[in-house]
């Protein structure tokens, strides 16, 4: 291509240079003269930002996935982290979050942690809702490292009230007066000290439960704590009324707890009652029966009625495997026909303590758990025998007590009241 003439060239430059430099009004001597642009200086421009939005330009806006993950069997914090793209530092970060960071240690099948990645794959926060109102969040810093909190919503505890009547069984009536299985096992734990639960109940008891829900915004959440429960068994009422330290007390102030147990296994199947001679299955002749017999599926736990000193856990063959406990000085108890031993001799157990699990070694025509309450070395009754009574409440506290347990009453007798006259 031939190169243009300087004559074209120099023509063209001129035409920009009118174009761009010169003032678009002529000169007038009579006003202000407009100053001449110069050739390299930069000049400030006048913009208005106000009304300017990125909303109209594609692909500036950055974006932030949430992935909701399911904990499965055997994940921790490294393996889901790894599974969602997230690197191994990231996961050293987020563990190093603080004191509340501790709880993702603690994650079970099931649970849902939320994961905010932007798009460069790097996580920009973790939700963790560990329970119906408490959600653990973890934010990232600007300078990448990690800071953790705990958001509690707001919740609202109503009062509610339930009763029903024994029949069959206990847990057939709980659940007819919509108890949950949870509560079932808190009332049959509230009165476990003066009620044998898988022996001692009749058709014709009653029980009167008065318990919190939680409600968030309205909606029904999860149920409270119990606060005050009756339980008529065979003619004798027996009343709980719940304190602020969490334990259970007689309207009185004396302790629901005592020194053992009425039974020290879960209430369901029971193969005999305690009588002083019976027809024993296996030897096929009659002969005192010293104990009482609670008839489970094999492996059900067994636990020790009160605290005491294990001064025998051994094996033979009429007893099979089998646990002695001494209680002080005056009280022995005794298990019998274990599975498995779950304490040794010499052992020091607390109440409630697993001891061993329902079995039928030895002697037994099937599972079950032999338990045998001794007084000064003479067999009695567990369901019926004179306990020591229980310890009361601490003096400072008796008053307030007092006070909390007239209310809680009255709140009784007075739903009572109410479903008498609904029915």
């Amino acid at each position: 291509m031939p190169k243009p003439h300087k004559w074209v060239i120099s023509g063209i430059a001129g035409f920009l240079f009118v174009l761009f430099l010169l003032p678009s009004e002529p000169v007038n001597a009579y006003k202000n003269p407009k100053p001449a642009l110069e050739i390299g200086k930069r000049y400030d421009l006048d913009v208005n930002f106000d009304n300017f939005s990125v909303e109209n330009f594609t692909g500036l806006e950055e974006t932030t996935k949430v992935k909701s993950v399911v904990v499965k069997q055997g994940d921790n914090l490294a393996i889901i982290f790894k599974r969602n793209g997230l690197s191994p530092q990231q996961t050293y970060r987020v563990s190093k979050a603080g004191k509340l960071a501790k709880k993702l240690l603690k994650i079970l099948p099931g649970e849902v942690l939320e994961l905010h990645i932007d798009q460069q794959g790097q996580l920009t926060s973790l939700h963790y809702p560990y329970s119906n109102t408490d959600t653990l969040v973890i934010t990232q810093n600007q300078d990448n490292s990690f800071s953790s909190q705990v958001k509690t919503l707001d919740l609202d505890t109503r009062l509610n009230y339930t009763q029903g009547d024994v029949t069959n069984s206990f847990w057939n009536a709980g659940l007819k007066a919509n108890l949950s299985n949870n509560q079932i096992m808190q009332v049959a734990g509230i009165f476990g000290w003066d009620i044998d639960f898988a022996l001692g109940l009749r058709a014709g008891d009653s029980f009167y439960v008065m318990f919190e829900e939680h409600y968030i915004n309205g909606e029904f959440v999860e149920n409270g704590n119990i606060i005050a429960a009756q339980f008529v068994n065979q003619g004798e009422t027996y009343t709980a009324i719940r304190y602020d330290d969490g334990n259970f007390y007689t309207p009185e102030g004396r302790s629901m707890r005592k020194s053992f147990l009425r039974a020290p296994v879960n209430f369901r199947y029971i193969s005999s009652s305690f009588k002083k001679k019976r027809f024993h299955p296996v030897q096929k002749r009659w002969k005192a029966h010293r104990g009482v017999d609670y008839a489970a599926d094999r492996g059900t736990p067994v636990i020790a009625a009160g605290d005491g000193k294990v001064i025998r856990a051994a094996y033979n063959k009429y007893n099979g495997h089998h646990v002695f406990i001494q209680h002080g000085e005056k009280y022995v108890t005794k298990y019998l026909h274990f599975t498995k031993r779950k304490v040794k001799r010499g052992q020091t157990v607390k109440q409630g303590q697993l001891i061993g699990t329902v079995g039928s070694t030895g002697l037994a025509s099937g599972p079950h758990l032999h338990y045998e309450f001794l007084v000064n070395g003479v067999h009695r009754n567990p369901r019926t025998v004179n306990l020591p009574k229980a310890q009361p409440i601490a003096k400072k506290e008796k008053a307030k007590f007092i006070d909390i347990a007239t209310t809680r009453l009255q709140q009784l007798n007075n739903s009572k009241r109410i479903m008498l006259a609904m029915n």
